[in-house]
């Protein structure tokens, strides 16, 4: 999920063809289901109807801060969630901050928190408010984030409860503003263990914030850098900077970037995260570039010696949008009619497929989008061959798709929930949501749950005959993708985390 203007123990499997990803306890460490980033749960047992105004079905409330855009995630007994600093947690630390809290998932009781200071080049680096967008990824012990500050940082799940840990031991000077006197950490700060600073490493042009979820795959980390415009909107800063990295996991060494020169055909932003699925019996990462282009490449499976940076290798690419401009992209900024395409949600492998949402930008492209499904065989530019069908969506798109039972979940900036054939692209129902949808939806449990920028949730039957089953206020906006762990459904909305059980009823 962008930011707003007004403001991411394992077990790999192979399911349906697709690798998909288990964790202990059906925990959900991860934005989406690693490694295919599918919005699916195989949680069982989850309530549809709720109510935080009566307390139906809420196991418990807390308020992190005034904006939350990244989605929960659930690991370890712990609930993750990047916000703001509006409702300080640690009076020492006043004003605005971008920061990660840490909430025991019994009770919510909140465990610890990240605290990054903000970006003051221009608010067009670090949206005021906006706090960190990005949702983090864990695996075991080990926290993986990219903060406001375009940093991906290593941090320990058990915060500093156990101790410093290191390498790292720069806490102190991280968590407050350049030229301030570095705030020793206390018992619920975040213990830092490595930090690769992108802008520092390869001078990035985050654009609003970082917006990035970490995809974990063997030894490494894929990390979208969010490079992108200026100020202006009309130029961009780093036209070398790399838009999809790899860092060694243990260490935060780079080990490879992307060869692609990307960086003079994004229209606005670098939004999307990696996906992985395996093709021909080998694995892929699949990246949605700022340039409107789908790519994939060969993972990574060995790190080079120390000193030197691999080129990621290209076997296969698809544009996303082939009748839009692609040479001075920015004079079309604005542009109702005519643009490029990007896209902010994550492409989704399954079955073989890969299904990807896109279109005109939010804020300065044109009010079209689509949902459109691609062959991953082959190699080369695909961009002739690859296309299955294409679905047409209303004005514009920021979520990713959800799919299951031969069906495709999404919303849209139109107020339009859909429901498609995932085999032939053909509408089976659409839904007015009431607002528009920027989180991506949740499919679990045989329903599937939406939230808007009203501030509604609605829960659906997964079936082709439309069956709303619930409706009710959050009484906030939503960003963030609804999330089911153990039994519980996480819903962010920006002032309150939701934890939803059947059964439950909190004051």
């Amino acid at each position: 999920m962008a930011p707003p203007r007004s403001v991411l123990g394992l077990t790999a499997a192979l399911v349906a063809g697709a690798i998909e990803f288990t964790a202990v306890a059906a925990d959900q460490p991860q934005w989406g289901q690693a490694w295919s980033r599918n919005m699916i749960s195989h949680e069982r047992g989850l309530p549809e109807v709720f109510d935080p105004r009566t307390g139906q079905n809420i196991k418990w409330r807390t308020t992190p801060g005034t904006e939350t855009h990244a989605t929960p995630v659930v690991a370890g007994g712990r609930v993750y969630l990047g916000t703001n600093n509006n409702r300080p947690r640690d009076a020492r630390h006043s004003g605005d901050r971008g920061v990660l809290m840490c909430f025991d998932e019994s009770t919510g009781e909140f465990l610890w928190q990240l605290v990054v200071p903000k970006l003051t080049n221009s608010i067009y680096w670090d949206w005021p408010h906006a706090g960190i967008c990005s949702p983090p990824s864990v695996e075991g012990e080990r926290v993986y984030l990219v903060s406001n500050r375009g940093e991906v940082l290593c941090l320990d799940a058990r915060g500093m409860t156990n101790g410093n840990d290191g390498p790292s031991q720069e806490e102190a000077a991280h968590c407050v503003p350049a030229g301030a006197s570095p705030m020793a950490p206390g018992p619920h700060s975040a213990d830092i263990l490595w930090r690769f600073d992108m802008i520092q490493e390869f001078q990035v042009r985050q654009h609003d914030s970082a917006h990035a979820s970490v995809l974990i795959h063997g030894d490494f980390l894929y990390v979208n850098t969010a490079n992108g415009v200026d100020d202006t909107h009309k130029e961009i800063h780093s036209p070398d900077a790399p838009s999809l990295i790899v860092l060694d996991k243990a260490s935060g060494r780079l080990v490879a970037r992307d060869g692609e020169h990307i960086g003079p055909r994004i229209f606005h932003s670098t939004w999307s995260s990696p996906a992985l699925g395996q093709v021909d019996g080998e694995p892929r990462v699949f990246f949605c570039g700022g340039d409107g282009v789908v790519y994939g490449f060969v993972p990574v499976t060995t790190a080079p010696p120390p000193g030197q940076v691999l080129t990621l290798r290209k076997v296969w690419q698809f544009d996303f949008d082939p009748d839009a401009p692609k040479e001075a992209v920015h004079r079309f900024n604005g542009n109702r009619d005519i643009s490029p395409s990007n896209m902010h949600g994550m492409p989704v492998f399954h079955d073989g497929r890969l299904y990807v949402a896109g279109g005109g930008d939010l804020w300065w492209g044109k009010r079209q989008a689509w949902l459109k499904c691609l062959q991953t065989t082959g190699t080369g530019d695909v961009t002739k061959t690859a296309l299955v069908w294409s679905y047409a969506l209303a004005k514009h798109v920021m979520a990713t798709p959800a799919l299951g039972n031969g069906l495709v979940f999404l919303g849209d900036c139109g107020r339009r929930i859909h429901c498609v054939d995932a085999a032939t692209g053909q509408a089976v129902w659409t839904h007015d949501a009431g607002g528009e949808i920027w989180a991506s939806p949740l499919l679990a449990d045989g329903k599937v749950y939406f939230a808007t920028r009203r501030g509604q949730a609605l829960v659906f039957a997964a079936d082709r005959e439309k069956k709303l089953l619930h409706q009710v206020a959050l009484g906030d906006p939503v960003s963030a993708t609804p999330v089911a762990a153990n039994g519980t459904i996480y819903f962010a909305t920006m002032r309150n985390l939701f934890a939803v059980a059947a059964g439950a009823s909190a004051p």
